[in-house]
């Protein structure tokens, strides 16, 4: 069964949740992680109405929302929808669909941008860029009247950089072993260590990896809590040759996140997150 109607069959809304109330234990079924990317990225299409500027998100669960907005515009079930992409990639997939795409330059106010994340933590603070594309992502997502970022569970983390994996920085190429040298001792407290992205090149061997705005990435990986976020923002930021980081503070307003029992869905109110939660049901075989 195609995964379009395995949502439309399994998800059913559920009375609403407020606080730390957990989503009652339902029976697993057997869904695949992107199965679970699929489910999280069509949920949040539904957020998508005709008329709308939208940020194209780019990864592998942003990929699932862009092909799903691409099928309701050939439906007619959207109509006059422009789309601003976070990346070349998700500009290649766009156009390859028959997307309308624009930039910031004529639309510097989205109304709705869709992303995946690498990390979420409880406050809905963010790491995304190990697919390389944090600038532009940033940039989109920071003008977005409403940001949702699309998840499967195993993206949630108690504190940002929790999961032990990269915290991108984006530097300029030139004297990009200073930047790293200046990062990692920014951060030696929480155990970092720092390394220069690296991608395949011709004929074997590695070489940097260069992103869509001709620099190179920097990965971060903490031993422990990096402490105060925003501070650690604004000292990253003031170093000489930092392009921008991974952290995405406070800019997601909503977060959906599918899991192998449900889909929870948390929403910043004011100081708080309303939790909201749906189940599958009637998942039956042919998945």
């Amino acid at each position: 069964m195609a995964i379009a109607q395995r949502i439309a069959r399994a998800v059913v809304e559920q009375p609403k949740l407020v606080g730390p109330a957990a989503p009652p234990s339902l029976q697993a079924v057997a869904l695949t992680q992107d199965d679970l990317k699929k489910i999280a990225a069509y949920k949040a299409v539904e957020h998508v109405k005709s008329g709308m500027v939208v940020g194209l998100g780019t990864g592998s669960t942003a990929k699932h929302a862009v092909d799903r907005i691409a099928q309701l515009l050939r439906q007619g079930k959207l109509k006059n929808i422009v789309g601003v992409p976070t990346s070349t990639q998700t500009h290649e997939q766009a156009v390859s669909l028959g997307i309308p795409l624009s930039d910031l330059g004529s639309h510097p106010v989205v109304d709705l941008a869709i992303d995946g994340a690498d990390e979420v933590d409880p406050s809905l603070n963010l790491v995304k860029g190990r697919g390389g594309s944090l600038l532009r992502e940033k940039m989109v997502e920071s003008v977005a009247k409403k940001f949702i970022v699309i998840v499967d569970e195993s993206k949630f983390v108690k504190h940002v950089g929790g999961s032990r994996l990269a915290m991108p920085v984006e530097v300029v190429q030139f004297c990009w072993s200073h930047s790293l040298k200046r990062l990692e001792a920014l951060f030696a407290h929480a155990g970092c260590v720092a390394q220069l992205r690296k991608a395949a090149a011709e004929g074997g061997g590695k070489k940097p990896y260069v992103t869509d705005n001709n620099n190179y990435i920097i990965d971060l990986y903490f031993e422990k809590e990096i402490g105060d976020l925003n501070r650690a923002s604004d000292a990253v930021l003031r170093l000489p040759g930092i392009v921008d980081h991974g952290m995405f503070i406070g800019l997601a307003t909503s977060v959906i996140i599918a899991g192998v029992d449900g889909v929870t869905i948390k929403t910043k109110k004011g100081n708080e997150i309303e939790l909201d939660y749906f189940c599958y049901s009637d998942l039956r075989k042919g998945l």
